[in-house]
């Protein structure tokens, strides 16, 4: 197993990038459950961070080296800071770009990863929950599947007044990082708007593997999205439990996440 840390210039963000990588290329057999995902090649996924959060989260709260180890898998996982992902119009400022393209683009150029739709993930907790749907759904010829963790699905909340929204940010960041609130659900920061044009489109969509604790306060708005996914008959998964807004649910919920995703590519 080789991990490590790197930085490159990011054009879209206009800065030096972190991000943290853990490779499979010399796993013991012994410590793997399941030796199927050893028959093929390894597959690569891109892994978000939350609100506050670094490149190292996966790693030092999560079990981005272990799911890395168990699922024959090139983990990557970026610092993104706390702008949801998303682009915010001009150079320098376009995270969602940085993740969804130049980041992907980088990563094949240096290891040979992300090289195709099918063999790329993308998943993430919570911000990255959002982000990794956004993303997925943005850049749908690059992404076969999301795994969406405690999502921070709260626009609706954030459009009917920040002041109000159950979130650590306050309002005056909610308005710098998702623009005009009056438009937000009918834009394309709300991943229903993107999942319905990819459907007009006739395009490839993503599937979606979505997880919330029972007691999260994120939970409502999960449902929401669920209720929404259902309507659509979309190719997605969902999933709850026992558990609130921390490590405990995601290290375990990641690892169900990818069970499912990666089993759905086996067929």
């Amino acid at each position: 197993m080789a991990s490590g840390r790197m930085e490159f210039h990011a054009d879209t963000i206009m800065q030096h990038a972190n991000f943290a990588f853990v490779l499979p290329n010399d796993v013991s057999m012994e410590e793997v459950r399941d030796f199927r995902y050893y028959e093929r090649p390894p597959k690569s996924l891109i892994l978000l961070h939350g609100l506050t959060g670094t490149d190292t989260d996966w790693l030092y709260g999560g079990v981005g080296q272990e799911m890395a180890i168990q699922y024959n898998l090139a983990v990557f996982m970026p610092t993104a800071g706390n702008f949801f992902y998303l682009d915010r119009g001009y150079p320098g400022g376009n995270w969602g770009t940085y993740v969804g393209q130049e980041l992907p683009d980088y990563i094949r150029s240096v290891f040979g990863f992300c090289d195709s739709r099918e063999d790329t993930i993308i998943a993430g907790l919570s911000m990255g929950g959002y982000g990794a749907l956004h993303t997925a759904l943005a850049w749908p010829e690059r992404f076969s599947s999301c795994i969406a963790l405690s999502s921070a699905l709260i626009l609706q909340e954030m459009a009917e007044g920040p002041e109000e929204a159950d979130t650590t940010m306050p309002p005056a960041m909610i308005r710098d990082v998702f623009g005009d609130l009056s438009t937000l659900m009918t834009s394309d920061r709300n991943p229903e708007v993107q999942y319905q044009r990819l459907r007009k489109t006739g395009g490839p969509i993503p599937e979606i593997y979505l997880a919330i604790g029972r007691e999260d306060r994120l939970y409502a708005a999960n449902q929401r999205f669920r209720t929404f996914l259902e309507g659509e008959n979309a190719a997605f998964r969902y999933e709850d439990g026992p558990g609130d807004h921390n490590w405990r649910f995601w290290n375990e919920y990641i690892d169900r996440g990818l069970a499912w995703v990666l089993d759905n590519k086996r067929r």
